[in-house]
């Protein structure tokens, strides 16, 4: 299923513009859009809601404060900033 997930989100970027966007960039672009697809979700039957809850852990936890680290080590590339500012801020649920 995971295979599945990411050639989805393979399929749905724009290829020509991430060839010349930095690795780590590239893969937080591929987690943030397949999380924020999944926050979208509705859980219309309790399997379905265990399978949203495992894609959000698996591709949300830990985003927000890669976003933060991003933007400031590529502040001073305008290119890249622009697509890292296509992100929410925080999007994370405190943890308990």
């Amino acid at each position: 299923m995971k295979l599945l997930w990411m050639s989805l989100i393979v399929c749905s970027t724009p290829l020509i513009s991430l060839a010349s966007t930095p690795t780590d960039v590239q893969y937080f672009i591929e987690r943030r859009d397949g999380c924020d697809h999944f926050r979208g979700e509705y859980p219309y039957d309790e399997e379905r809601g265990r399978f949203i809850a495992k894609n959000l852990k698996d591709l949300c936890t830990g985003t927000d404060k890669q976003l933060k680290k991003l933007r400031k080590k590529y502040v001073q590339q305008p290119r890249i900033m622009e697509k890292l500012d296509e992100y929410e801020e925080e999007i994370e649920l405190p943890r308990k």
